[in-house]
């Protein structure tokens, strides 16, 4: 039997601005996601604009608790909420990823290698 999963609530008038969030991605969003979907990475299924807690993560692996960022220009002004954001969600177990826009949209493969990579490094390939 696997272990259960851990459920992190979230407030419910995000599940709107998320749609809203999925339908204006950035970009690398855009380009890494062709990568995440369809459990394409070690057979992982990631959602992208997810709401956890009080905040909404571009990507996030309910699996692993993991959370991608990607940051573009509009996080140069946000640095303390960022920090604040993802310790909160630290504290709820969630692990955090991030990278550039630039990277993101320019690097996409080497974006989604190191997220493999990362998952191999801390959870081991998956079973079947």
């Amino acid at each position: 039997m696997s272990p259960r999963r851990k459920i992190i609530p979230y407030r419910k008038e995000l599940v709107s601005i998320a749609k809203k969030l999925r339908k204006s991605s950035t970009p690398g969003e855009i380009e890494l996601w062709k990568g995440l979907k369809k459990k394409q990475i070690l057979g992982y299924d990631f959602d992208r604009q997810k709401p956890i807690h009080k905040y909404i993560v571009d990507f996030y692996c309910k699996d692993l608790n993991l959370a991608i960022e990607i940051d573009g220009r509009s996080h140069d002004f946000k640095i303390g909420y960022d920090q604040v954001r993802q310790q909160e969600l630290e504290n709820l177990g969630v692990s955090f990823l991030r990278f550039s826009e630039s990277g993101a949209k320019h690097y996409t493969q080497s974006v989604l290698t190191d997220i493999e990579r990362w998952i191999l490094k801390n959870y081991g390939r998956p079973t079947p």
